[in-house]
């Protein structure tokens, strides 16, 4: 099959709807949940400072309008989920998201930067072509859209699961069962399963190798029509299980949801006819015309554009390899790579500030400035160490103090090793700048970490 053949392809618009609906909706309970936990205060207005994405040090907390911030993405989230003006809905979305992803590094996950590619996705697909309000004003809907809109979206999903499995390819993953060894046994009030299951060796290098195994195969088991069914029960299994194990909010919903537009059409039409048949009271008094296909516009610039999207996507994740070290160890090109939960770093930093032409010092206490999490986040990922040397830099020589230095000592454990120095405790972090080349005041990882 040729490229041209294949962007001509065309296939029933339900997949995309119904991927439209669900995610709305799972978007739109996100942000009320952030909100019911009181999250948006202790983590955006609560702290005095704010760890920042080098390049968008300008994105900040807006006080008290972050509620307002978080009810326009809930209620663009609702509008993508109905359908209704769609394409200023998802952009609303899409741009409301990635500014709260963006206000505080202290709270990155993968799944935030997963929901920010997909919304930014979504804006370039006809996922209103049917089953919208937007059906309903133009009087039109569609029964046909192009197939690779639906292939982009399985595109995206099959490199984070794929990616995913390509990082538990490590010694420490496979060979140490670290960190679940760590993790697991902490499960041990878990009915059933805690006591028999959780502190033994065998089980814990069950699941990171099951892990990995889940990770790489997934895609293509939904892909393939033979094993879909397994492939999504798998899903299911899987991120019920993690969700159990681990605290990890929305992403097994997310990723349970999104597995359905593996499936065919037929599949989604019954779930489109359920919807309406639950709200069959409701019955719009408009008659809508149904158009065979879509009539996508500015399709060739559309498609050129996502293919260098993907390819992006693609070559991402490798940047570590224009670093020197250990990637674990210095965290250089780790985020944004889809490794997920590989890691169980901990790390204490002290810092001290000092007068350069007196040789005075005296000794920060990070509580001063910092939250428990963002102090925890902070002690051992040098960006973030570098960035809080600087706002102790700033902040002191604001109160008066003279030739200001900043020093800090720091050790970090990872993954089951003894705690070792991490920052060369020599270097004046106060004249250092943060920068893509790699951190030189970072100290050598004294181990080896095999793998991608």
């Amino acid at each position: 099959m040729t490229l041209k053949s294949y962007f001509s392809q065309n296939t029933n618009a339900a997949p995309l709807a119904v991927f439209r609906v669900l995610f709305g909706l799972m978007m739109c309970y996100g942000m009320i949940r952030f909100w019911y936990h009181g999250w948006i205060e202790t983590l955006y207005i609560q702290p005095k400072f704010h760890f920042s994405y080098y390049g968008f040090e300008w994105v900040k907390p807006l006080g008290n309008y972050t509620y307002l911030l978080f009810i326009i993405c809930a209620v663009s989230a609702i509008f993508v989920a109905i359908g209704l003006k769609y394409r200023i809905a998802i952009i609303t979305f899409f741009l409301s998201f990635t500014y709260i992803e963006l206000m505080d590094k202290t709270t990155y996950l993968n799944h935030y930067y997963f929901i920010s590619l997909m919304g930014f996705l979504m804006i370039f697909l006809p996922a209103n072509a049917q089953f919208s309000v937007d059906n309903l004003i133009r009087k039109q809907s569609y029964q046909n859209i192009p197939k690779w809109t639906i292939d982009a979206v399985k595109l995206l999903l099959g490199i984070v699961y794929f990616y995913a499995g390509l990082a538990k390819l490590n010694s420490d993953w496979l060979f140490r069962a670290m960190p679940l060894k760590i993790w697991l046994p902490s499960k041990y009030d878990l009915p059933l399963i805690g006591d028999t299951l959780m502190h033994q060796t065998w089980f814990q290098y069950a699941m990171s190798w099951s892990g990995m195994l889940y990770d790489l195969a997934i895609p293509f088991l939904l892909l393939y029509k033979r094993t879909r069914g397994f492939a999504f029960l798998l899903v299911v299994v899987f991120h019920v299980f993690t969700r159990v194990l681990f605290p990890i909010g929305m992403f097994p919903f997310v990723m349970i949801a999104s597995a359905l537009i593996f499936f065919d059409a037929s599949f989604h039409k019954k779930i489109i006819n359920l919807i309406k048949d639950l709200f069959q009271n409701i019955r719009p008094s408009t008659l809508v015309s149904t158009q065979s296909k879509y009539k996508f516009r500015f399709k060739k610039p559309i498609i050129a554009f996502l293919g260098l999207f993907f390819v992006f996507q693609l070559a991402f994740p490798f940047r570590y390899l224009l670093y020197p070290g250990e990637l674990f160890w210095t965290e250089e090109g780790y985020r944004f790579s889809w490794r997920v939960m590989l890691m169980e770093k901990l790390g204490m930093s002290t810092f001290k500030i000092v007068d350069a032409k007196t040789g005075n010092f005296f000794y920060v206490d990070n509580k001063d400035f910092l939250t428990p999490f963002q102090e925890k986040q902070m002690g051992s990922q040098p960006d973030f160490i570098l960035e809080y040397a600087h706002y102790l830099g700033d902040h002191f020589t604001s109160q008066g103090h003279k030739n200001v230095q900043v020093f800090v000592e720091s050790y970090v454990a990872l993954n089951g090793r003894l705690s070792a120095p991490y920052i060369d405790k020599t270097v004046d972090l106060y004249q250092e700048k943060e920068s893509f080349k790699p951190k030189h005041w970072i100290l050598p990882f004294n181990d080896d970490i095999k793998g991608l």
